[in-house]
């Protein structure tokens, strides 16, 4: 298991900063989540260039906060860096945890090709008639999920940005840095409560995607937090994250809805 803090002192003057920091990325994240993403679906409407105001956003706000956690953690005397998951893997992961890798994986390529089968369906159906009395911008089924995904060259690249982003400060964020402020405020906590924890706090941090949501990013942020307390590092759980938010680049533009329906 990862080198953690035994006690919130070991953050010295940082203690009361690094706690804020954890207890907003728990309570405060869910709420920042949600509005930026009703922002952006209620832009969708009328601004083509909503996507590429959604990801800048998304790029300002991670990397806001990673560099927030960043400056708390270099304020703290007593944390060094193999307490928050910077430094090289020095052990592999145990069989159960590599078994935990392989269905990840294996959830990745089934939820792509299910996701361009969707795509596909919903680009070549026609329209759902209106019932009476609903608005003129009523949303088809599925649709939302698709509308976060690129559909120009430029969007896609700012994507890939915004995946690796994801991949490197959430990691930092809910592994590195809020499982080190955990154990300092906790104590000598077992491996499997840590493992559930940041679940949690992953899955929180997810609730604008609804239930479902919650569920699946929880249980991603619980295999990536035993892939970084099995190693010790956070460098895999970096890989795989990133991995697992490129693959929607792996969805055909020409399958996914150009534009609005019309209804």
């Amino acid at each position: 298991m990862s080198g953690l803090p035994d006690a919130l002192t070991d953050f010295g003057p940082a203690a009361f900063a690094a706690v804020v920091v954890a207890v907003y990325l728990v309570a405060g994240e869910p709420v920042a989540g949600h509005v930026l993403h009703r922002r952006f679906e209620g832009r969708l409407r009328t601004d083509p260039g909503a996507r590429r105001s959604f990801y800048g956003r998304l790029l300002v706000l991670e990397w806001g906060l990673a560099l927030l956690a960043l400056v708390v953690w270099l304020s703290a005397p007593g944390v060094d860096a193999a307490a928050v998951g910077l430094t090289w893997p020095r052990s592999w992961p145990g069989p159960l945890t590599l078994l935990l890798v392989v269905l990840v994986l294996g959830f990745v390529v089934v939820s792509t090709r299910a996701l361009r089968g969707g795509a596909l369906m919903e680009a070549t159906a026609p329209p759902p008639r209106r019932p009476p009395g609903q608005g003129r911008h009523a949303e088809p089924p599925g649709h939302a999920t698709l509308a976060l995904l690129p559909r120009t060259a430029g969007e896609r690249r700012l994507f890939t940005v915004v995946g690796l982003t994801a991949g490197i400060c959430e990691e930092w964020l809910y592994r590195g840095f809020f499982l080190a402020v955990v154990a300092a405020v906790a104590g000598d906590l077992p491996g499997w409560v840590l493992v559930l924890v940041a679940a949690v706090a992953f899955g929180l941090a997810h609730a604008y995607q609804g239930r479902a949501g919650i569920l699946l990013t929880g249980v991603l942020g619980g295999v990536m937090a035993a892939l970084y307390l099995g190693t010790g590092s956070l460098l895999i759980p970096v890989l795989l994250h990133a991995a697992i938010d490129l693959r929607f680049l792996l969805v055909p533009t020409r399958v996914l809805p150009t534009a609005r329906p019309a209804w």
